[in-house]
């Protein structure tokens, strides 16, 4: 009994070791699982960095019979709008480039002087001011005597390449639309009426910045460019005040004629748009309908040229006393005379923004009365093209004006280096901070 039992113990191992061996085998023949997982699922990279399963066929085909019949788009996608305005319009037609646009017309400001006698190389360092500072292209419009134009053009051709690029120049011949040239020659300073017959000459012009000769610029001319932004619809030209105090003003206390305001303008700074000086009648005092810019010059000078002491200026006071909607009067500080200083600091917004454009009239960018307007004169003149503002312009202003300290202007030198300093900053961050954040392609 025990030997039988024996036995059949021995058979059921015998057979558990088959059906193990079996198992085995049959385990042997198919892919592991981890490997199935690769066969069935591929891993695909986004932008992001995240990982994305995509399943695949069971069975793929082999690589021959693919690459023999086109692969089969999805319906979804294979289907096309049939009505416009589809939102499941093709990606690919959507993301097609757009045409490119045309190009904006770049802006430039226009600059007019007006030069006579020895004024060539005080006209020089002004536009020099004018373009060390500026961010938009300037065209320069001169008007000289014929004698003069060499000395122009030796001058402007004589300035380094890169800044070249960023001006343009017509040079003019002195001339008077109307009535006697020599007596609007004479009228003034030489030559100083003809800025009265920009709007004539000038007629492809639509805004122009007139200045004087001895003006300079501590600030981008843009800056005053963008006041033409802010006239309204009468307005047509601004000027500064001639003095910011009646009791001491010239005007409020000589004039024999009308003036504008209280104080009257002074035109060293005169900011224009022509176009709408071209086309409005002015009021006046000599017949009841308004007369075009051209034809009211010749009259009203033929009626006050005995009262008139500083010429072309006093006519214009006249025209704007009548007109005074059509005037935009600016702060004293965008031009900034001896006046403001010499009996006293009477221009606040200069004590607050420092002087934005400095006019030294009265010659004293060229003697010893002012000192203050001298040392700012000769650091621009002198400041070779190209060099760093700062060691070369700035610092020797700064030691210059240690002299003038005990100057009635000199004593706020503040007032001349604030707006020359952040300009020259600003010019720096553009020219070379930007430059080298964006090189060139």
């Amino acid at each position: 009994m025990r030997i039988h039992c024996k036995i059949v113990a021995i058979i059921l191992c015998f057979g558990v070791l088959l059906l193990l061996y079996h198992f085995v085998r049959n385990a042997a023949d198919e892919p592991p699982l981890k490997q199935v997982a690769k066969e069935n699922y591929v891993q695909t990279s986004s932008g992001l960095g995240n990982i994305v399963s995509v399943e695949l066929a069971q069975k793929p085909r082999p690589v021959a019979q693919v690459s023999q019949k086109q692969p089969r788009l999805n319906r979804k996608s294979s289907k096309l709008p049939n009505r416009r305005g589809s939102n499941h319009a093709n990606p690919r037609r959507l993301s097609e480039p757009k045409p490119p646009r045309k190009p904006v017309s770049e802006e430039w400001m226009h600059l007019a002087v007006v030069a006579c006698g020895d004024r060539v190389d005080e006209t020089l360092t002004m536009l020099k001011s004018a373009l060390l500072f500026s961010i938009k292209k300037i065209k320069f419009h001169i008007f000289a005597e014929d004698s003069l134009k060499p000395q122009f053009e030796k001058g402007l051709n004589k300035w380094p390449h890169p800044f070249t690029l960023k001006f343009q120049y017509s040079i003019y011949s002195i001339t008077f639309s109307v009535g006697n040239a020599q007596e609007w020659k004479k009228l003034f300073k030489p030559c100083a009426a003809q800025r009265l017959f920009l709007p004539v000459i000038l007629k492809e012009v639509d805004s122009l910045l007139y200045v004087d000769t001895d003006v300079l610029f501590l600030r981008p001319m843009d800056d005053i460019w963008s006041f033409l932004k802010e006239f309204n619809t009468t307005q047509l030209a601004a000027m500064a005040p001639e003095h910011e105090i009646p009791k001491i003003g010239w005007y409020s206390r000589f004039a024999r004629h009308p003036f504008y305001g209280k104080t009257g303008v002074n035109s060293g700074v005169m900011l224009m748009n022509l176009t709408r000086i071209r086309n409005t009648p002015f009021k006046n005092s000599m017949i009841p309908s308004g007369l075009a810019w051209e034809d009211l010059l010749h009259p009203l000078y033929q009626k006050y040229k005995n009262h008139i002491t500083w010429g072309d200026q006093d006519l214009l006071n006249i025209i704007f006393h009548y007109n005074p909607e059509c005037l935009y009067s600016f702060p004293c500080q965008w031009n900034y005379r001896p006046d403001h200083c010499m009996y006293g600091s009477n221009c606040p917004g200069a004590e607050e923004e420092g002087v934005s454009i400095l006019h030294g009239n009265r010659g004293v960018y060229h003697d010893d009365k002012q000192p203050a307007f001298k040392a700012v004169y000769e650091a621009i003149h002198d400041y070779p093209f190209e060099d760093n503002m700062f060691q070369s312009m700035f610092y020797p202003l700064q030691t210059k004006f240690l002299e003038t300290v005990n100057t009635l202007c000199g004593r706020i030198p503040q007032v001349f280096l604030k707006q020359v300093e952040k300009t020259m900053r600003k010019v720096y961050e553009q020219r070379v901070i930007v430059h080298l954040k964006h090189p060139p392609n």
